[in-house]
């Protein structure tokens, strides 16, 4: 037996995989102190809306791996269809050359986006996709003349990718201190918690009506441009749902609004879709959703569900246009952008989508998944529940009637006793304390009644301890 054979026959067992994990695995977003004296979760397999552990325990997969796993897992169409391209073409780069699969999956996500946005960019991320938006924003203005437009405008508590530019666009400060200085040229306005509408504006409004709430959050936005310089600033970044600081749907009215103000002062409107296209809201995209038409929209993670890493920015054809004159191209790509395989596989995907109804089944649901969830505003630890589609967060305050958030300390101990008693309870979520602390929730999109109540059982269990050991 070589060297190479003894080393991997060693993590066969679970113990020899523990060790390994230990010894060589740098996972990510993980605080690895904490497993020097306890496991690490190893799950091997998953089927349908459930994974399970190297033990054989049995988990819900309550956030879709990352938002992403729409179909579920253990699909053997989508893995055929990755494996019949490998046969054919296993790879072939984008860089002035072409091959079928990119070509009918952008034709495809074309015809799916809102107004003309009828131009695909692939990529392999959602932060891939992020950072080439916003390149090409500024590519874009400088062949329009326009060269002084190059900042960015984003929402506090937003997350939009980990890459140095799609960071600065981020607007979580903890996540962004250990790599300053970064990228200059990013402003952050207010975001649409209406629950919090009270704070966000000093007092101005109590968020009781959400429309003046939402009129009032997006004129921040124009006085965000005015105070850079409409000059200066390139585009503005919104998620349809804003993921970080636990899902804020936009109040009635405000993207709208938005639009008027992007148009007024020549700014780019980005939706960021890595979590909300492809059926998280019941649409292909959130722009359709809340009827808004963006400029861009970058998305990941549902394109695939799961099954093949792949991303893009959907770009409307005023932007391609200077692209189109003489030797002029966008000095930007990604080795493995619109691989063959991740297209191939993302084409069956929608295929699925369509054959089975998927949308529309979601929207069905999408009332009997918020109902459930709202049962637990009897427990006096919840304060809000919120979202849309299957996608949800659920905001934890230490008081119900004065909604007293939790302090960084609280929320910190309170989040790492969640996310811990929550998967000990076979309900794989997230606990997140970037905002206030608040559990999300983005379950497959097959799932149904059956598994909201096995989710709403676990959290209804998990919570009252909380409330008890506060």
């Amino acid at each position: 037996m070589t060297s190479v054979e003894s080393q991997v026959s060693t993590v066969v067992n679970l113990d020899g995989l523990q060790q390994a994990a230990r010894d060589h695995l740098w996972m990510h977003f993980t605080r690895h102190g904490v497993f020097q004296d306890s496991e690490v979760p190893v799950i091997v397999r998953g089927e349908g809306a459930y994974v399970y552990d190297a033990h054989g325990k049995r988990y819900l997969d309550g956030l879709s791996g990352l938002f992403l796993s729409q179909l579920g897992h253990g699909r053997e169409d989508l893995v055929e269809a990755g494996a019949r391209q490998a046969k054919k073409l296993a790879y072939f780069p984008l860089w002035g050359y072409a091959h079928p699969g990119a070509i009918e999956l952008a034709h495809r996500i074309a015809g799916y986006a809102p107004g003309d946005l009828n131009r695909v960019f692939f990529t392999t991320s959602g932060g891939e996709a992020v950072e080439s938006a916003w390149k090409l924003a500024k590519q874009y203005f400088k062949l329009s003349g326009k060269s002084g437009k190059h900042k960015v405008i984003s929402r506090s508590i937003s997350y939009h990718g980990t890459t140095q530019g799609a960071l600065s666009i981020t607007g979580i400060p903890s996540l962004k201190a250990p790599f300053e200085p970064l990228v200059p040229s990013t402003a952050h306005v207010p975001n649409t918690n209406v629950y919090r509408a009270d704070s966000i504006t000093g007092g101005l409004l109590d968020g009781s009506d959400p429309e003046a709430f939402g009129r009032w959050a997006a004129d921040q936005i124009e006085v965000a441009i005015l105070s850079e310089g409409a000059d200066t600033v390139a585009a503005v970044f919104l998620e349809p749902v804003q993921n970080a600081g636990g899902c804020f749907p936009p109040p009635p009215g405000y993207f709208q609004r938005v639009r008027e103000i992007c148009d007024r002062y020549d700014v780019l409107l980005v939706s960021d879709e890595v979590i909300c296209a492809f059926g998280r809201l019941g649409h292909i995209f959130g722009a359709d959703r809340y009827d808004y038409e963006p400029d861009m929209i970058t998305f990941a993670k549902g394109i695939t569900s799961g099954y093949s890493p792949l991303g893009g920015v959907v770009a409307s054809d005023r932007l391609m246009e200077p692209f189109l004159q003489g030797h002029t191209k966008f000095l930007h790509g990604y080795t493995f952008g619109g691989h063959p395989v991740s297209t191939a596989v993302a084409m069956a995907n929608l295929d699925a989508f369509e054959n089975e109804g998927v949308l529309r089944k979601v929207v069905e649901r999408e009332g009997e998944f918020r109902r459930t969830l709202e049962k637990l505003k009897d427990l006096p630890i919840v304060g809000d529940v919120r979202g849309d589609g299957f996608f949800y967060g659920i905001e934890l305050v230490k008081d119900q009637i004065t909604r007293a958030a939790f302090g960084p300390a609280e929320s910190n101990d309170l989040s790492d006793f969640l996310s811990k008693a929550l998967f000990e309870a076979g309900l794989y979520c997230r606990s997140d304390d970037r905002g206030d602390t608040v559990i999300q929730l983005a379950p497959p999109l097959i799932c149904d009644q059956k598994q909201f109540d096995e989710i709403y059982q676990v959290l209804d269990s998990v919570l009252t301890e909380a409330s008890e050991r506060l």
